[in-house]
């Protein structure tokens, strides 16, 4: 096996690589699911992108899970580990030269306009099998995964986004419940911005944290497109009201520096440097707290994003594995989708990520009947949180859309170039219809 690493500007650095990817699986007779069964005759060279998350020790196990994989069964397996935020650009170009892998880890995002290209291999039948074995697919993440044609991912795990705080700066405050709207996430980060610290490490820029902004915008009634999911909407008067909250919460100094030009790590770094009272992150942050610096990951809440005047928008986010159509060891792609959606494998590997359960019986793991804050909060996500892009149409418009970062760059428009509302709207607005009518 050999492995590849493509690491995120900023400085993502690797920590007990050898010690988790080493380390014992173990299940109770309780959680064991029916056997799978493997019946293609597996050799050759196989090749797969990894999702690289921002812990350590799970993208070992990932990285050792796979090579023990390929060793036991005569194939050999490359394994390439990529920064979920440079995915895009990264299929992009293997596209473009015909050199896409046997297997890769996406996100619903860039699965939706692909399988619309019909780039990937149809696995009905796997979903099925891995499903019918494990008690059924979470309804969130069956109807989120379903594509025009057929199935072309298997969901591995659930994200979404979480609110982190922190407790030890806030409380003294006088703050000890989590804000229940954006307006009292301002009045709370203000309060303690101050002394090399801002109440706000909330991403504006062009990167997958920044999408969160859609969600902002959405629960104060904004919306990306119409109900027929062909004609965008994004001017209008509740996407101004949202814009007049952005507006106002920039001129209030709350915001971490550089957040409108932050990589896929920025938001992440802010935290763990104690620059950032508030993040919105998918529990990730946590979990390298809870190894690097455990002083703050005991500091450290979470809860669920805060409502704005229509409601709380908190979606789910299925990450899935495709085999692309091109793949000249598809029979080894399957199996090895096979194995890594074993109980045993991912029991382990959901302590040490960022992922919910997308299975039902999955909610008895060890992972997630233990204390362990994060992934109580990642599983109400997968049974609670809202569908993806609620109240907007989820298809490949919408995926579309979020890999151009759209309203994100509306927000950097209107606080960074000092647009009008008007203005910034109108170029979104266009933005957006020429992708939606792409679709039609």
């Amino acid at each position: 096996m050999t492995t590849k690493d493509i690491v995120p500007t900023g400085g993502w650095t690797r920590r007990g690589v050898l010690a988790a990817g080493t380390a014992a699986i173990l299940l109770g007779d309780r959680l064991a699911a029916p056997a799978i069964a493997q019946t293609a005759k597996l050799g050759g060279k196989l090749t797969y992108w990894g999702g690289l998350i921002f812990s350590d020790p799970a993208n070992a196990l990932l990285v050792d899970t796979v090579g023990r994989w390929g060793e036991e069964n005569g194939v050999e397996t490359e394994v390439v580990m990529i920064n979920q935020n440079e995915t895009v650009r990264r299929v992009s170009a293997a596209v473009a030269s015909q050199t896409m892998p046997d297997l890769l880890d996406l996100s619903l995002d860039l699965l939706l306009p692909l399988s619309i290209q019909g780039l990937f291999a149809g696995v009905d039948d796997l979903y099925d099998q891995i499903g019918n074995a494990q008690g059924g697919w979470y309804d969130g993440v069956d109807r989120a995964s379903r594509t025009a044609g057929g199935r072309t991912g298997i969901p591995f795990g659930v994200s979404g986004n979480l609110l982190l705080r922190r407790k030890d700066l806030l409380e003294p405050a006088g703050f000890k419940d989590p804000p229940a709207s954006w307006d009292e996430l301002v009045a709370q980060a203000a309060a303690v911005t101050g002394s090399g610290v801002y109440g706000l490490g909330l991403a504006l820029s062009n990167v997958g944290d920044g999408n969160v902004q859609i969600n902002v915008m959405q629960s104060f009634g904004g919306r990306i497109a119409a109900d027929d999911g062909k004609t965008v909407t994004i001017r209008s008067d509740a996407t101004r009201t949202y814009l007049q909250w952005l507006k106002g919460t920039w001129e209030k100094k709350v915001f971490a520096p550089g957040n409108a030009t932050w990589d896929g790590a920025g938001d992440n770094q802010a935290y763990l440097s104690g620059q950032a009272a508030f993040i919105a992150n998918t529990g990730s942050v946590g979990i390298a707290a809870r190894s690097q610096d455990p002083e703050l990951y005991e500091a450290t809440a979470f809860s669920p994003l805060p409502a704005g005047p229509k409601g709380t928008i908190s979606p789910i986010q299925p990450q899935l594995r495709s085999i692309p159509k091109t793949s000249p060891n598809q029979d080894a792609a399957r199996a090895l989708i096979l194995h890594l959606s074993r109980p045993e494998f991912l029991n382990e590997y959901y302590k040490l990520a960022i992922y919910g359960p997308v299975l039902v019986t999955q909610r008895a793991l060890d992972a997630f009947t233990s204390d362990d804050p994060i992934l109580a909060a990642l599983l109400g996500l997968a049974e609670t949180g809202t569908a993806p892009a609620y109240p907007d149409v989820y298809n490949a418009a919408y995926g579309e859309l979020l890999n151009n970062y759209i309203v994100p760059k509306m927000a950097q428009r209107v606080v960074i170039d000092g647009w009008d509302f008007d203005r910034a709207m109108d170029e979104a607005q266009a933005q957006a219809q020429a992708i939606y009518d792409k679709y039609r």
